[in-house]
């Protein structure tokens, strides 16, 4: 194909902007929990998410890319015109990647996943015609933005109404604290070990039972377990500074917690949203290199780096307002109510990356946060900012597809 190095190094670097886009915005909410309780600083967040969010897109990110790059359009119509896809896929990409800068610079949670399927919609429209467009599938993903944000928002609601009971509402609560939080770290390892093995493991060639998984999975769940008694042992406790908030001492106990909660957000959150950057390119590189268009390629290894790399610096460079918006305006956060949100999030998220749907982690974790706020009580939400975030969800496909659409003839008119 002609031009073929020029469109694939601009696939690279589309890719690296769509991933650095991820990392600005959805990473900067997937720890902005742990930020906003006040359990981790910036430079650690930016640790445990560099760390695990890149294992998570290494490890766990081929399932969901699939059905980004083949599940939302029909090809089988460019099967004679496979550059017609390199130029909708470049498009979508730069078009999702603009989205989420300009979204992140205000401190807008928004979806990447809706901006990378707005992107694709768009190309496809102009490019192909209403028909190239797998509806049904559009269908199940937007029925999934539903579903997952309450799911995540039962889930969280009801973990932390056993914080309540288990902890908070007993006679001696920092006691009650180093017996239950153990637990609640053991369920973080064992939870996140589990569906990786069962979804996330399959594309790295590991095959292992129903039995071993599980039994690994305890296994995980366990040694948190004791890493966490060993940390919190070490927690400084000081009578005085219940003075002013009664559960100050508890809360450090919590935030031992919040430490794996994290971890298990970044990896849940690595291994579904990565595919929004690099399944696009994997399609252009697939394309680039055979000269059809398949409705299934190989995933380079170098695709997967590029996105996980690009998702750590977008954090780094201008997660900030994005953590703040969500950690800190939607509802008070402390330790324990984050990380009934945190591991309500990523259980629900890692669960959807395994099915091949790519959901929201945004709006899954947001609709987590509300399920903390809610079992605390309505009044303890800020409407005015959970108006703002639901307004940017509801423009995000629209902008994402028509910035696309404006991409794919800007590189049409350069490349002819």
């Amino acid at each position: 194909m002609e031009h073929a190095v020029i469109l694939l190094i601009l696939a690279g670097l589309f890719g690296l902007f769509m991933a650095w886009g991820i990392g600005a915005n959805d990473v900067a909410n997937a720890m902005a929990t742990s930020v906003g309780s006040g359990a981790l600083t910036i430079k650690q967040a930016l640790i445990i998410a560099g760390v695990f969010e890149f294992a998570g897109a290494f490890l766990a990110g081929g399932q969901v890319t699939a059905t980004i790059r083949k599940g939302i359009i029909d090809s089988t119509p460019l099967a004679g015109q496979p550059e017609v896809l390199v130029f909708g896929m470049l498009a979508a990409l730069l078009g999702a990647g603009l989205w989420l800068f300009i979204a992140s610079h205000r401190g807008w949670p928004v979806s990447t996943t809706h901006s990378i399927v707005g992107g694709i919609v768009g190309f496809a429209l102009v490019a192909v015609g209403e028909d190239a467009v797998k509806w049904g599938k559009i269908g199940e993903i937007v029925l999934s933005w539903v579903i997952t944000p309450m799911i995540a928002g039962i889930i969280a609601y009801l973990l932390y109404m056993s914080v309540l009971h288990l902890v908070l509402r007993r006679a001696d609560p920092l006691a009650s604290a180093k017996r239950y939080v153990p637990l609640y770290i053991f369920l973080v390892g064992f939870v996140i070990a589990l569906v990786t093995f069962f979804k996330g493991l399959k594309h790295v060639g590991l095959e292992v039972t129903t039995a071993q998984a599980y039994m690994i999975a305890v296994l995980v769940g366990a040694i948190a377990a004791i890493i966490g008694k060993v940390l919190i042992a070490r927690v400084k406790i000081n009578p005085d500074d219940d003075k002013d908030f009664r559960f100050t001492n508890v809360e450090k106990i919590f935030g031992v917690l919040m430490i794996f909660t994290a971890c298990g957000m970044a990896f849940a959150h690595g291994s579904n949203d990565v595919a929004n950057a690099i399944g696009p390119v994997a399609a252009v590189v697939s394309i680039l290199k055979t000269g059809q268009v398949a409705q299934s390629s190989a995933l380079p290894i170098w695709v997967l780096l590029l996105g996980a790399s690009g998702i750590v610096l977008g954090l780094a460079m201008l997660g900030r307002r994005v953590i703040a918006t969500v950690g800190q305006k939607i509802t008070e956060l402390t330790p324990s109510r984050g990380f009934a949100a945190e591991i309500a999030a990523a259980s629900t998220v890692v669960v959807a990356s395994g099915t091949g749907i790519p959901i929201s982690t945004t709006q899954t974790l947001v609709g987590a946060i509300l399920g903390v706020g809610m079992a605390r009580s309505f009044n303890s939400l800020n409407l005015k900012v959970i108006g703002n975030i639901f307004m940017s969800w509801v423009i995000t496909i629209p902008v994402g597809a028509l910035l696309a659409i404006i991409s794919y003839y800007l590189l049409r008119a350069i490349f002819g």
